[in-house]
């Protein structure tokens, strides 16, 4: 058996295609084009390419980019002031401030002054509640990218048997909240998991989100289970994802490191810019996005 190629970039390409003709309905329904604010603080150079590239696909998708820079020793004052502005200016419908933000800033504080309508990134603690509870609000885009693609892969996924390894707020947490919305019985599992090999073992689908390069090995995998991996881990060989490449001789569908759940992050980003845009303009899309 040899995995099917579950394909991002494809999957995500046409994400933002439709993302680019909801955007032309608010323009011609509102009178103004979808905004979202992107604020990096600092030059780390990893995050500015992340920056630059959010910007460029924000424009491509027919929508306003508005970027804004501080310094590296930018104030909590200053950077909180920013956010009040965003969250105040009628043009924006997103606003994300790049993580991680330099040490002497309180990540937290930040998250949470941000309007949870405008929360895009789905970080804010009131969109972590509205998905605990079912309520409509916005999800973190790496999760929501993954349940896309699983979706798209089963079609149905009640009554499948999930196992998400890696419990963080950002990806793990959401992650297991969306699976159990689609009716997937769920396992978290972590570092702390006993016998985590037989834990995966019984899963139909195993989304992995660790950080550890290559660690989800071949006899863990159930035959046919369907494999997401959102690791991405530089080492000598290259890029490396958190499932071992071999796990495709086991699986029946799983995503590549590169170009798996890579791309879906930015275009589920744009998709939720989208969407509030077309709440904020009481607009009803012709699809669902």
């Amino acid at each position: 058996m040899t995995a099917r190629n579950i394909d991002g970039k494809a999957f995500a390409a046409g994400l933002r295609a439709r993302v680019a003709e909801g955007a032309a309905e608010v323009i011609a329904k509102a009178g103004r084009k979808p905004g979202l604010a992107v604020v990096l603080v600092g030059e780390d150079p990893a995050s500015a390419v992340y920056v630059r590239s959010k910007g460029k696909a924000t424009v491509a998708a027919g929508m306003e980019s508005f970027e804004h820079r501080l310094p590296a020793d930018a104030t909590q004052e200053t950077l909180e002031a920013l956010v009040d502005q965003l969250n105040a200016d009628p043009a924006v419908d997103g606003i994300l401030v790049q993580l991680p933000l330099p040490r002497h800033l309180d990540e937290s504080a930040i998250i949470t002054r941000i309007d949870p309508d405008k929360d895009v990134d789905g970080f804010h603690p009131v969109n972590a509640g509205r998905l605990a509870t079912g309520l409509p609000g916005f999800v973190p885009c790496t999760p929501l990218g993954c349940l896309m693609l699983l979706r798209d892969v089963h079609g149905n996924l009640g009554g499948l048997d999930a196992v998400v390894i890696g419990r963080s707020n950002i990806v793990g947490k959401p992650m297991a909240q969306l699976l159990i919305g689609d009716s997937c019985t769920v396992t978290v599992a972590h570092s702390r998991t006993r016998d985590l090999p037989e834990v995966v073992k019984r899963a139909d689908i195993v989304v992995a989100a660790v950080g550890r390069a290559a660690m989800v090995k071949p006899d863990w995998i159930k035959p046919g289970a369907t494999l997401i991996d959102v690791g991405i881990n530089r080492t000598d060989a290259g890029l490396v994802g958190d499932i071992d490449p071999a796990c495709a001789e086991v699986a029946g569908a799983m995503t590549p490191v590169p170009g798996g759940v890579g791309p879906m992050t930015i275009a589920v980003l744009l998709r939720n810019t989208l969407v509030s845009a077309a709440r904020r303009e009481g607009v009803t899309l012709s699809q669902d996005i």
